[in-house]
């Protein structure tokens, strides 16, 4: 394997780690180390890309500060790249950034502006300087308990302002985000929120018609000076519906439109934004509108779709950080095709207007699925992917309702 200058440095053990982790070691032959909290964690262990590291306070500061000491120091003279693949450990590093040794590198903004951004009731205000549409939201208090109303009607969608407060209360029965259809079912979930310990605000919102084909997911690279190298915008095709897998992302395919990219580069350039970002976005049948729900400061779990149209991802961050290239602006016009999940599934769950372009993707090699990478086939990793596939049948035929074309 080619020798490199700099060492990938991961936190997390889920999908968008081994996504990553893939990405460097396409483009560089790479090995990454990473660390999750759990040990044998599928996707991630098992892997011949990954150097897996399990550590149980892996969320914890002084912890957290202490893996990254150690592997600079092990891996030195090269640059340590610190990614964080989940909200936790992107705060923590954006906090504690100063505090890394001199052979560490990460581009991520400051803690103070990160906190401002996750902050949804924050995000939405800058939204709103910016010209960036988002849907109609309510800011609710534990304080109000039942006494408020909201400026639309049911159905109604809550979910947390402070994401990592959210998880942080240990209840993993929480719902990532609640579609209430009354107003008692709101009300019940609010109080099921509150009752699990979560400290912060709840965002109310108004429920945008439209199944998953209205969603949309753009991924973006800033440059350590504040400028915009890589838009990748992405049409979700479909979304998980387990419990605790809703709303993430199963297949999407990539596609262009300048003006909502431009919008969202003017807002990250003009704050200085560095790093990867990620905007969850649905498109408004009754406005023809993209509304913005969220920005993740980081790559999203579903990065690959990025790194699969053509523009790896971890080029941008070895090009910006460690070659010192003043990269480009790339936005992405080509069409590819990503997936979590088998293509029998995608077809069965995917309205069948998609199909000739699947199909058509497909046929030109331009079909991506995160976990299978041939390089990283070993017959126990191979059994593990098919199991996963086995897993996602069973799921999407539990939760997921079919297309009525």
């Amino acid at each position: 394997m080619e020798t490199h200058s700099f060492q990938p440095l991961l936190f997390g053990g889920d999908i968008n780690v081994y996504s990553v982790a893939r990405a460097f070691h396409e483009a560089y032959g790479v090995k990454s180390i990473a660390f999750g909290k759990f040990a044998a964690t599928f996707p991630c262990a098992f892997s011949s890309i990954i150097d897996y590291r399990p550590c149980l306070e892996n969320e914890d500061a002084d912890a957290f500060l202490k893996n990254v000491t150690d592997v600079a120091r092990e891996v030195a003279p090269k640059t340590v790249l610190v990614i964080g693949c989940g909200d936790s450990y992107v705060k923590l590093a954006a906090h504690l950034k100063d505090k890394f040794p001199e052979n560490v590198k990460c581009n991520y903004i400051s803690g103070e502006m990160l906190d401002q951004l996750t902050d949804k009731e924050q995000f939405y205000a800058l939204c709103d300087r910016y010209g960036i549409d988002h849907p109609t939201t309510f800011v609710y208090d534990q304080e109000m308990g039942h006494d408020f109303k909201p400026p639309f009607g049911a159905p109604y969608i809550a979910k947390p302002a402070d994401g990592v407060a959210y998880w942080a209360t240990g209840h993993r029965e929480l719902k990532k985000v609640y579609l209430c259809d009354t107003w008692e079912e709101l009300l019940s979930a609010l109080d099921e929120v509150y009752a699990a310990g979560y400290p912060g605000k709840m965002i109310l919102q108004e429920f945008i018609p439209g199944d998953d084909t209205y969603m949309r997911v753009l991924t973006n690279y800033s440059d350590q000076h504040g400028k915009v190298k890589l838009m990748c915008l992405g049409h979700v095709l479909l979304e998980e519906h387990s419990p605790h897998g809703i709303g993430n992302h199963a297949v999407i395919i990539t596609e262009h439109q300048q003006e909502l990219c431009d919008k969202i580069r003017g807002m990250l350039e003009d704050l200085g934004y560095v790093g990867f970002s990620n905007f969850d976005i649905k498109l408004d049948p009754r406005d023809g509108k993209y509304k913005a729900f969220e920005i993740n400061c980081r790559q999203g779990r579903s990065n690959y779709y990025v790194t699969g149209s053509g523009h790896n991802i971890a080029t941008y961050l070895v090009g910006d950080l460690i070659e010192g290239k003043d990269l480009p602006l790339t936005v992405v016009k080509n069409q590819s095709l990503w997936r979590m999940i088998p293509r029998v599934l995608a077809y069965e769950f995917i309205p069948k207007n998609y199909h000739p372009q699947m199909k058509a993707l497909i046929r030109a090699g331009a079909d991506h699925h995160s976990m299978e990478y041939r390089p990283d086939y070993t017959l126990g990793r191979v059994l593990r992917v098919w199991k996963n596939h086995i897993g996602n049948i069973h799921r999407f035929r539990q939760y997921c309702k079919k297309p009525q074309n």
